[in-house]
């Protein structure tokens, strides 16, 4: 496993990241969950990435439950708040920053979070409140370090012209293969400023991974087949999107890859992407998954690669 230095911060995190939405504490049973953590572990995998909201809480009280008795300062750990929590608790004021942070701590079972995260931006608070209670945390030294998720360059912009405020190490925005829109803005202002991204969904919900075919119904054992889990993948279902990414399959084997490694190598091509957060339902998902750290991609595949998605990528 390679590591990368998260933005300004002296975190190092491994580049394969492993995520809990959808899985841990909710779509996945805790047996299989604790032997992907545990097999992230053994791999090297050194950061883990939740949120308040994933499983109403669910996820992060089954991170602490597994990460029990280890090393707090082995594994880096991050969460994050925004969403409804209640149909009080929600958003980003100064009230909920401290009360979802306290919330996440007790079920996390630590003091404090390597990095905690606005899951989105607050259009109902104003973005001084908001920065001034992160920053609060980490002064109190609850939060090591902050960032965002899915913030426009606008945003994180404005976020930075505040004087005497905490300054954001990551960006956590959506990138894959197969969904490109960071690079229009966010990269090249998040490079300026040295903030590096933590990328979610870069086998684009297991499409990436070749496991779904045209014209065939999903894997039984897949997101895509669980009513818990595959809820947010009729974008990613199209026929002619999933021949595309077919067609990428002699590109990973020429490379002795496996499709998921070849898209994972993609986003980390960049070396402004410190990780890539993968989720997985079963160890060895963990384990391939882990593989990409270190890889390669030269310029004739990234242009094959180019051309083969160029009609169906965003």
């Amino acid at each position: 496993m390679n590591y990368r230095r998260l933005g300004t911060s002296d975190l190092e995190v491994a580049e394969i990241s492993l995520g809990s939405w959808l899985t841990f504490g909710a779509g996945v049973d805790h047996e299989r969950g604790a032997a992907c953590i545990n097999r992230a572990l053994d791999v090297g995998i050194n950061f883990f990435d939740t949120a308040n909201v994933y499983g109403h809480g669910a996820a992060e009280s089954f991170l602490a439950d597994v990460l029990r008795g280890r090393d707090r300062s082995s594994y880096v750990l991050a969460t994050k708040a925004f969403f409804p929590m209640s149909k009080r608790d929600r958003g980003l004021s100064a009230e909920q920053v401290h009360k979802q942070c306290e919330a996440s701590l007790r079920r996390l079972g630590t003091d404090y979070v390597d990095l905690y995260q606005c899951h989105r931006y607050d259009e109902d608070t104003p973005l001084e409140e908001t920065m001034g209670a992160l920053t609060e945390l980490v002064q109190q030294g609850k939060a090591r370090y902050i960032g965002f998720s899915e913030w426009t360059a606008e945003q994180i912009r404005s976020s930075l012209e505040l004087p005497d405020m905490e300054r954001f190490v990551s960006s956590q925005p959506q990138y894959s293969m197969l969904w490109r829109e960071p690079e229009k803005d966010v990269f090249p202002l998040c490079a300026e400023k040295g903030i590096s991204h933590i990328v979610w969904s870069p086998l684009a919900q297991g499409v990436l991974t070749g496991k779904y075919r045209p014209g065939s119904p999903p894997p039984e054992d897949s997101r895509a087949a669980s009513s818990t889990m595959g809820h947010f993948m009729s974008r990613l279902r199209d026929d002619d999107l999933l021949a595309a990414v077919q067609r990428l399959r002699p590109v990973a084997e020429g490379l002795d890859l496996s499709m998921a490694q070849l898209a994972l190598a993609w986003v980390l091509r960049d070396a402004s992407v410190a990780s890539a957060i993968v989720g997985a339902t079963r160890p060895e998902q963990v384990e391939t998954n882990a593989a990409a750290s270190g890889v390669d991609l030269g310029p004739d595949t990234l242009a094959e690669i180019d051309r083969i998605l160029e009609d169906v990528g965003s």
